[in-house]
C-alpha cells in the first residue's frame, strides 16, 4: 500500500486550529511516535508538523503558567544528535472526561445546532448523536457541571425521543415494538404520536393507540424498537399532556383506591392511572399493592370483575362492598343458565 502524499499545509489560523485539534488526540494515544511517521499519518509536511509542535507548547490549561502548558520535547526534534521521536508531556488532563458549564453546553449545542442545518446526512448522524450527549446531560444537570460522557442508553434514548417528537411534528404513525414489564412480553402497536413528554425522572412518548383505542404514555427506555411509518395519523391532534403535576390528572372528582395484586393482575400498571406501586414481598411471585386513581366506582367494579381472582380492594372498604354485591348479582345470573 502506498503512503498518501503529505497534502499541502494552509497558513491560516482556523486551519492551524483545525490540525491542532487532531494532533493532540493522535500524540495523547501514542506514547511516543517518530516525527515522519506522525507526519505522513496526519497528511503534513515534517517541517509543518515541527511548527504545529512549538504553537502546541504555548497550549495548556488556564493560567499560562510554565506547569499549566505541554511540554514538547523540541531537542529529539531540532538536535542532529535528537531520535526524531515526538515526546510530550505535562498532559494528563487530556484524559480526563470533559466538563463544561451549562453556559458551555448551551453554547456547543447552539453550534451543533447550526452545524446540522447545512450538513450532510452522514455528518447529520454524528451531530444528532452528539446533541443528544449534550441535551440529555444538560437536561440532568442543573446548575451544576456538565458531562457528556453519558451512558450509551441515555443517548440511544435522546436520540429515540428526538425521531418520535419529529414523527409527531409531522403526523406520521408509528409502529412500537414495546416492553410490558407486568406481562413480561413485548407488544407491537401502531400509534399516533402527540409528543414526547418527561414526567417523575422518565421520558414518555404521549400518543393514541390503536390497539387500545385510547391514549396512552410509552415509557421510551421500554421501546425497543421504533419505525417511523409513511402513513399519516388518523386521530385529530392534540398536544401533548402536561406531567408537571404527575402521570395523570387529579380532580376532587377522583378517589385514589388502594389494590393489591397477584403477578397476573400486574398489567394494570401500565395501562391505568396509578399513582404508586410496592411491592409486598421479595421474588417474582409476590403482591402488589398499587394506589389507583378512581373518578367513577362503576369503572372500578368493572376492573375488579376482570381481574377477579387476582386482585382485591384494600381500601376505601366501601369500594370493597360494591364490588362484592356487583359479583354476587353477576354469579346470580350464571345460575339460572344452569
Amino acid at each position: 500500500m502506498s503512503e498518501p502524499t503529505p497534502r499541502p499545509a494552509a497558513s491560516g489560523a482556523k486551519d492551524q486550529v483545525a490540525r491542532l485539534l487532531t494532533l493532540v488526540p493522535y500524540l495523547h494515544a501514542r506514547d511516543s511516535v517518530r516525527l515522519d511517521e506522525a507526519a505522513v499519518a496526519l497528511g503534513v509536511s515534517p517541517h509543518q508538523l515541527l511548527k504545529d509542535l512549538k504553537v502546541l507548547l504555548m497550549c495548556g490549561l488556564p493560567g499560562g503558567y510554565p506547569d499549566d502548558l505541554i511540554d514538547v520535547d523540541l531537542d529529539a526534534l531540532e538536535d542532529p544528535g535528537g531520535d526524531g521521536v515526538i515526546r510530550i508531556s505535562n498532559a494528563d488532563y487530556l484524559a480526563r472526561p470533559l466538563r463544561l458549564t451549562p453556559t458551555e453546553a448551551s453554547a456547543v449545542i447552539v453550534a451543533l445546532r447550526a452545524l446540522r442545518n447545512g450538513a450532510s446526512q452522514d455528518t447529520r448522524q454524528v451531530v444528532d448523536r452528539a446533541l443528544a450527549k449534550l441535551e440529555a446531560a444538560a437536561a440532568e444537570a442543573g446548575s451544576a457541571r456538565i458531562d457528556p460522557g453519558r451512558d450509551g442508553a441515555d443517548v440511544d434514548t435522546a436520540l429515540l425521543a428526538r425521531r418520535l417528537q419529529e414523527a409527531a411534528t409531522q403526523r406520521r404513525q408509528v409502529r412500537l415494538t414495546y416492553f410490558v414489564p407486568a406481562r413480561d412480553e413485548e407488544s407491537v402497536r401502531v400509534v399516533d404520536p402527540r409528543g414526547v413528554v418527561t414526567g417523575q425522572g422518565w421520558s414518555y412518548l404521549d400518543a393514541y393507540c390503536h390497539s387500545a383505542d385510547a391514549p396512552r404514555l410509552f415509557r421510551l427506555d421500554r421501546v425497543s424498537a421504533a419505525d417511523v411509518l409513511d402513513s399519516r395519523t388518523t386521530t385529530e391532534p392534540e398536544p401533548p399532556r402536561d406531567l408537571s403535576e404527575g402521570l395523570f390528572a387529579r380532580s376532587s372528582a377522583t378517589t385514589v383506591a388502594t389494590l393489591r395484586l397477584a403477578p397476573p393482575a400486574r398489567w394494570v400498571v401500565d395501562y391505568y392511572p396509578v399513582e404508586e406501586v410496592r411491592a409486598l414481598g421479595e421474588g417474582p411471585d409476590a403482591p402488589w399493592e398499587i394506589d389507583l386513581l378512581v373518578a367513577d366506582r362503576r369503572w372500578l367494579t368493572r376492573l375488579l370483575l376482570r381481574l377477579a381472582p387476582h386482585a382485591r380492594v384494600v381500601r376505601p372498604e366501601e369500594f370493597t362492598d360494591t364490588f362484592l354485591d356487583e359479583a354476587s348479582r353477576t354469579l346470580g345470573l350464571y345460575e339460572h343458565l344452569t
